[in-house]
């Protein structure tokens, strides 16, 4: 099963920018580039307990300041939804809720919507009563949309096209492992050609490698062409050996842990084993949730957190398992 939430959470922090210009002219318009922009996923998160909302697909949360000339700032809030949802609107009118309550100011909610349904378009949520009218409306998404428009993603400068490109191939190839190994390839040779810098190539690559898997044999046949093809271009994409070898380190720093905290029979062994799967998928950036771990005695939670590391989307989505 295709990965979608990792690779889509990874393009809206890097290439968040991209994706305003390419599906909210408007916003990206008003929008004072010039000044940093400050990601409040983990806000975002401590407000919208999956407890109360239920699960989300990828959201993300970003303050950004506004071109007026005044010290103004609001929000820019994105969910990203893969499959059909009856409460979508609602907890997108829930999340804008809450957040214009905690900061008191103007939240922008747009939704990307990445089913399969092209009825299926959600766009606002409301009720009235007794001449009381509360309701949220938000610009929608659809990625659908955009598969007659193939030719104007691939020749487009933006690089958030291929993002599109590569979820619209996966969603379309989910019966086809072969033809999608093909599209695959395509997308990766057209990198190339689109006059992005070295570091862009090299991200853009990792998405789509991240969010096109293939089963082994194949994987393999792809990895021989974008070899053959690095060679003769000489471009620095990250390769699939390097990922394979983070995910095959991943998990043996997990295995390594159950080990140490079977053979110690103690919760300091598996402690540690979360750590090290955490600086594996996160970086050290994550070790700021070792303190909670720690204080943790229950073992089969903590073998829980341990085995959610590989599959997480974020520090935050293991924080729920035991703060949920």
């Amino acid at each position: 099963m295709s990965d979608y939430d990792s690779p889509w959470k990874e393009a809206l922090d890097v290439f968040f920018e991209a994706f305003l210009e390419l599906f909210i002219p408007e916003a990206h318009a008003d929008i004072d580039w010039g000044r940093q922009c400050e990601s409040l996923d983990k806000e975002l998160q401590q407000i919208t307990p999956g407890a109360e909302v239920g699960r989300r697909y990828v959201d993300k949360l970003v303050k950004v300041w506004l071109k007026s000339g005044e010290e103004q700032w609001v929000l820019v809030h994105i969910e990203v939804q893969a499959s059909e949802d009856t409460k979508f609107a609602w907890r997108m009118y829930i999340y804008n809720c809450r957040l214009f309550d905690k900061y008191n100011r103007e939240v922008a909610s747009f939704a990307v919507l990445g089913d399969d349904n092209p009825r299926w378009r959600p766009d606002r949520f409301g009720y009235r009563r007794w001449g009381v009218k509360a309701e949220l409306q938000f610009p929608v998404v659809k990625l659908l949309d955009y598969v007659s428009r193939r030719q104007e993603l691939e020749q487009s400068p933006n690089p958030f096209a291929t993002v599109i490109l590569a979820h619209l191939d996966t969603l379309e190839t989910r019966q086809d492992q072969s033809e999608r190994k093909d599209r695959k390839f395509r997308l990766i040779r057209g990198l190339v050609d689109r006059g992005w810098s070295e570091n862009q190539i090299s991200q853009l690559f990792r998405l789509i490698d991240w969010m096109m898997d293939l089963p082994k044999p194949l994987e393999k046949a792809f990895w021989d062409q974008v070899k053959q093809f690095r060679e003769e271009k000489q471009m620095p994409f990250i390769t699939t050996p390097e990922r394979y070898g983070r995910e095959e380190g991943l998990r043996e720093g997990i295995s390594q842990g159950i080990s140490q905290g079977i053979s110690q029979g103690i919760s300091q062994g598996i402690s540690q084993g979360i750590e090290v799967a955490l600086r594996l998928k996160f970086g050290a950036s994550a070790i700021w949730l070792m303190p909670e771990i720690r204080e943790i005695d229950d073992r089969d939670k903590l073998e829980a957190i341990l085995r959610a590391v590989e599959t997480a989307i974020s520090p935050e989505d293991l924080q729920r398992i035991w703060a949920g």
